[in-house]
């Protein structure tokens, strides 16, 4: 008689409390936009189902092209098309019936937007709440995430008005200094996950063959994402990871394409990861390809959990 086969690594994770089938799920912006795009999530093997980061109003967005793959990621200027957040509102309880966390994105223009919609959202119950503060592609507007100020200001407001577990959606940063900066902040004014990264902003793809930038918004500039992102986000998780001893939750996000990919994520801090890039290419049975690789991985390298291996990088 063959003896019994080992048990499959599990591959589930938890989340400020919130327990999660699968560590994998989309990243916000990613295929999520429409009631039919959330609900082929909620089809899908995606351990989460996670809304496009909602505005007040509707938003069609910036003009097209505004999404542009390349070997290697993709260049995108999306401008936050949404469909406002009152109608994201009304969907919350019938993507909660899917049986997985519903993870609501709350964005605004401006400062006051966000306490506004989060005292909708807040009461139509999502598992969680990911409030951005890096939607990179609004023209005008910078990033909150790199105004420490402003971020702290903003997460206290927003704070005061969810009990739904409420993490941030961070830019890259790229210096020390700036992840110190940030942590302090999060000491100050505590959430209880955070979400790195979102795009790299304010990136440029020329196509020599027609001499042109190959998205219309802003001149060609736009946010980067992708397998080439992934040692930024890499080092975000890592430095996040490290400021609060592994005790805050990391979703990490950026360059995740295959198992391997989200291994060194795990590696690096991350209790769970969001496919973006990837997914927008291959489509919804991307989670089922990645759980499988990544499942194979752990097995062959002898980790029984996804919570075993998070955190466990070694430095030389």
């Amino acid at each position: 008689m063959a003896s019994p086969a080992p048990h499959a690594p599990d591959l589930s994770t938890i989340i400020a409390g919130v327990k999660f089938p699968l560590c994998l799920m989309n990243a916000s912006g990613a295929l999520c936009v429409t009631r039919e795009e959330l609900d082929a999530l909620g089809h899908s093997s995606a351990g989460a189902i996670v809304t496009k980061s909602m505005t007040v109003e509707a938003r069609t967005g910036n003009p097209e092209p505004r999404y542009h793959p390349f070997p290697g990621g993709s260049i995108n200027s999306m401008g936050l098309p949404n469909l406002g957040y009152q109608a994201y509102a009304e969907m919350i309880p019938a993507l909660k019936t899917f049986g997985k966390p519903v993870i609501a994105s709350i964005a605004g223009l401006c400062e006051d937007d966000f306490p506004r919609i989060a005292e909708t959202i807040n009461r139509a119950a999502p598992d969680l709440i990911e409030v951005n503060l890096s939607c990179p592609n609004i023209a005008g507007k910078p990033q909150i995430g790199y105004d420490f100020e402003a971020s702290e200001r903003l997460i206290r407001r927003v704070r005061r008005i969810i009990d739904r577990p409420m993490g941030v959606k961070l830019p890259p940063y790229f210096d020390p200094a700036h992840h110190a900066a940030m942590a302090d902040v999060l000491r100050r004014a505590p959430v209880d996950f955070l979400s790195l990264i979102n795009s790299v902003g304010n990136t440029l793809v020329i196509d020599p063959g027609r001499e042109t930038v190959v998205i219309k918004p802003k001149g060609g500039f736009g946010g980067l994402g992708g397998t080439v992102i992934k040692p930024v986000a890499l080092a975000n998780v890592r430095a996040f990871w490290k400021a609060f001893d592994g005790r805050l939750p990391i979703i990490g996000v950026g360059g995740i394409v295959t198992g391997t990919d989200a291994f060194e994520h795990l590696l690096a801090g991350a209790s769970a990861v969001q496919v973006g890039t990837a997914l927008v290419e291959e489509g919804t049975t991307i989670f089922g390809r990645i759980a499988g690789e990544l499942r194979a991985l752990l097995m062959k390298k002898g980790y029984a959990s996804v919570s075993s291996v998070v955190g466990r990088l070694k430095e030389l």
